[in-house]
């Protein structure tokens, strides 16, 4: 008989039974099933090194060692050099560049729609799921993570934000003033969402923004470290920003506190046992600070760039206080979570990953679970056309060389001489895999930014492209504006595909001294055009920088005010959308954050051809 106890909890389970009797999984084997909660912490460019379960000594996080200390950790954790190629390889179970993500902005991140996520799965079974964070796969529906199996996002969707504390962000779909510092303010959003859910299947994914620049901490958490001279530096000390470091430190003993937060409202209300919660990071350390010996930091394709924390807990279920050794990634977390909870794991394209199940599940002290066999594999990573692979005892580098990590895991002595079969064929498979990249980058390189495929749609400026005079307000484009508008023949672009054809009202997010007022914006698309004059100045001060611990960052954020500028009319299919300055008014422009283009009429829903919501 099926336990009655799954379905009283709610009728996700019933979902779940009736997926996996169809799939030809037996009742004897759902029955074991109790439809386990998830909640993923994902640190943003924490290296493996910046916890003290692995060592470091410059700081204390004993909520995120007690992970450890309860369940398991992978040993040898892989990520990749970047944010959102991790963000996409963990949602998709495929690697990154199969998946449409390339890059970290100006579009390059976004998560093909055609794609399955992990939360699709989850949604599709009947669980109800929550992002708090940096969601960092795509700005506008359908890349947009309530189009991704979501039902609540607080965040924002940028590669990083310019400013921690009570910044603009997203709530779903509207526009809203963060409360406090930015990594709490988060928790608390998850925190009301446990609380909301917490008798019924939930995934919580918590998505902080730290210790990624810039590097705004609170006092609280600072004054630890304030002029601290770290007994642990890096490998190369005389590239370490001590600084840098000094803030990171803090910054992770905050993640902690917020981890353990979270851990304690688990316990409150009495789902530590039916809860997995996971702990990882998206790619290695943002700066030179010790991190194990290894090499390189993130944004590099070696040990120290790719190797990641990751601890799993499930009291009962998983091992407590365990160390697995074989080589797991990223890659393995979709197929993973869908065997432990007995979601069938059907998606739309083949998943390179592989799930890892077993090895978490397994007795140790079995004789026959300990004998289980884990297959060789070879684990890419690309990165900027460097491309690496890790097997269970080796790595070849971007350079070919070889290294036996098992054994050297700094990646000092290089014994492609002493194995010459071995790293002939990883170089060989590392040629067809760097090929592969190639093609599947070079066919994603010319993707419009789709428009009216939600009653809202807004280009910021990080997707733009200035032309003329105009500059960026930052060297990274994710959460700059555009500024230093002088000539009458400037204008930004943005390349759009319109899902949905008809008026839209558009409104542009600017800045305007008071010399300046009366200058006139144009907006057109095609043969259709919207046009107004700046009448109202709006020149509010660069935000306080006070508690940003690295001196000389190029982050400037300041507010921003709407301009309507009227009705344009959009026609399905590809265009171009300018905006323009056709009458400047004191030699200047004025700076833009953002267009937004709400559908004037609301018509039936569109999706790109061949997409279609699941």
């Amino acid at each position: 008989m099926i336990d009655r106890t799954i379905i009283s909890r709610t009728g996700a389970a019933v979902i779940v039974i009736v997926v996996a009797l169809l799939h030809g999984v037996t009742v004897e084997a759902v029955e074991t099933a109790s439809q386990p909660n998830i909640v993923i912490f994902l640190a943003d460019d924490q290296g493996w090194g910046d916890l003290s379960c692995h060592g470091n000594t410059n700081l204390s996080t004993p909520s995120i060692d007690s992970l450890a200390r309860e369940g398991t950790t992978l040993e040898n954790f892989y990520v990749c050099a970047v944010c959102a190629p991790t963000r996409a390889e963990f949602l998709t179970g495929r690697y990154h560049f199969r998946t449409g993500v390339s890059g970290v902005s100006e579009g390059t991140e976004r998560l093909n729609p055609d794609e399955t996520t992990l939360t699709d799965l989850f949604h599709a079974a009947g669980y109800t799921t929550g992002i708090f964070g940096k969601w960092h796969n795509g700005t506008q529906s359908p890349y947009h993570p309530l189009d991704r199996g979501f039902d609540e996002f607080y965040g924002f969707t940028s590669g990083h934000w310019g400013h921690y504390f009570s910044p603009p962000l997203d709530h779903n779909r509207s526009r809203v003033k963060g409360n406090g510092y930015l990594p709490n303010d988060l928790t608390d959003h998850a925190l009301t969402f446990i609380d909301e859910h917490h008798d019924e299947p939930f995934l919580c994914y918590v998505p902080f923004n730290t210790p990624h620049s810039p590097f705004f901490v609170d006092d609280d958490f600072y004054k630890t470290f304030d002029g601290l001279n770290p007994t642990m530096r890096n490998r190369t000390p005389d590239k370490e920003d001590l600084p840098a470091t000094r803030a990171a430190l803090a910054m992770c003993e905050n993640i902690d506190w917020n981890v353990g937060r979270i851990l304690s409202r688990l316990d409150t209300l009495g789902l530590r046992e039916n809860t997995i919660v996971i702990y990882f990071s998206d790619n290695g350390p943002n700066s030179f600070r010790w991190n194990g010996g290894m090499k390189g930091k993130k944004g590099t394709v070696d040990e120290g760039g790719l190797r990641s924390p990751f601890l799993i807990r499930w009291p009962g279920k998983i091992s407590a206080d365990r160390t697995v050794t074989e080589v797991a990634g990223a890659i393995d977390l979709l197929p993973t979570l869908a065997a432990l909870t007995h979601i069938p794991c059907e998606t739309a394209k083949p998943i390179d990953g592989r799930s890892f199940a077993e090895l978490l599940l397994r007795n140790p002290t079995s004789p026959d679970d300990s004998a289980a066999v884990w297959p060789d594999r070879r684990l890419f990573s690309v990165w900027n056309k460097r491309v690496t692979v890790r097997t269970s005892q080796f790595r070849l580098d971007e350079r070919g060389s070889l290294f036996d990590i098992r054994k050297d895991r700094g990646q000092h002595h290089d014994v492609a001489n002493d194995h010459p079969d071995i790293a002939r064929r990883l170089r060989e498979a590392v040629a067809a895999h760097r090929a592969e990249a190639a093609e599947q980058f070079a066919a994603n390189a010319d993707r419009p930014f789709t428009v009216g495929y939600a009653e809202s749609t807004t280009l910021p400026a990080r997707d733009g492209v200035p032309h003329g005079t105009i500059r960026r307000s930052s060297k990274a484009p994710n959460n700059s504006f555009f500024t230093n508008w002088t000539q009458d023949d400037d204008s930004i672009t943005w390349s759009i595909e319109v899902g949905t054809a008809g008026p839209y009202r558009a409104t542009v997010f600017y800045t305007c001294s008071r010399p300046n007022v009366g200058t006139t914006v144009r907006l057109a698309s095609g043969t259709s055009s919207t046009e107004t004059t700046v009448t109202e100045v709006f020149d509010p001060p660069i935000w306080d920088k006070s508690k940003e611990r690295v001196a000389e960052s190029h982050y400037i954020v300041k507010d921003f005010k709407p301009l309507e500028l009227g009705i344009l009319t959009l026609i399905k299919g590809r265009d171009m959308l300018t905006l323009t300055a056709p009458k400047l008014v004191g030699g200047q422009g004025i700076d833009v954050y953002s267009v937004v283009l709400q559908k004037a009429e609301i018509g039936n829903s569109a999706r790109p051809h061949g997409q279609s919501r699941r």
